[in-house]
């Protein structure tokens, strides 16, 4: 295994949760890691408490995001990770604003980013990895258009790495697929979502749960993405408690 020693990380979404613990971890394996997230305050408590670690406060679905960020280093390695909390109700219970919201956030980012990184272009040989959700695969009926906007997630790093195989630039797209993490904010969210939706206890749903993974799960799956670059090529992983999982 390759270590990540000099190479520089990017991690969009670094706040908190995921992309926060996905950001130590490559802090921790040698990497130069830039922290991107919308609020600055919790950016900086980052920065106090692992030292070495650099930040900017961005909205990353602002066109220009990518510029900002590619603008402090160009990164060996891109991680986006920021989304919207999806709504937690049936979707005949939504509004349109509420159906869309991680359309106009999660599917967004990628789009700006995945794009930025076959324009530019970034370097030969960087890697970006986008983390969708295991709820693009299997569904999500109390979350309004999250499924499908984290489906959509999977698909355009699927064909940014077709373009950059067509175009010759040597980057290499993945995408991650967690199932759901209980002991995130977003877990917690939707736990709490889906018990209410069933009639029973966070408690049994969370009991029902199969080889649920943690944030940690996530972020050695994308060192394993990073570090073993024949692992995956354009393709999808689902990530559980025994790592990953190529999709089907």
């Amino acid at each position: 295994m390759h270590s990540l020693a000099g190479k520089t990380v990017t991690v969009i979404g670094a706040s908190r949760g995921v992309g926060r613990t996905i950001a130590e971890v490559a802090h921790d394996q040698g990497a130069q890691v830039l922290a991107v997230a919308r609020q600055e305050r919790i950016l900086r408590q980052l920065a106090e408490q692992v030292s070495g670690i650099s930040i900017l406060p961005l909205d990353a679905t602002d066109e220009d995001a990518p510029a900002r960020a590619f603008g402090v280093h160009k990164p060996d390695v891109l991680v986006l990770c920021a989304g919207a909390l999806p709504p937690a109700a049936p979707f005949h219970e939504q509004n349109w604003h509420e159906f869309a919201i991680n359309w106009e956030t999660d599917v967004r980012i990628a789009f700006h980013f995945c794009k930025a990184a076959l324009c530019w272009p970034l370097a030969p040989g960087a890697s970006v990895i986008v983390i969708s959700s295991g709820a693009a695969l299997a569904g999500s009926p109390n979350s309004g258009g999250y499924a499908g906007a984290k489906r959509t997630q999977l698909f355009i790093a699927n064909y940014a790495q077709k373009e950059s195989d067509r175009l010759g630039l040597g980057l290499h797209f993945s995408a991650l697929a967690p199932r759901m993490m209980p002991d995130t904010d977003l877990g917690r969210h939707a736990v709490a979502g889906y018990a209410r939706y069933l009639g029973i206890t966070p408690a049994d749903f969370i009991g029902g749960m199969a080889s649920a993974p943690g944030p940690s799960h996530v972020a050695n799956g994308v060192i394993e993405l990073v570090t073993q670059p024949d692992r995956a090529k354009g393709n999808a992983f689902i990530v559980t408690g025994k790592g990953l999982e190529a999709t089907s």
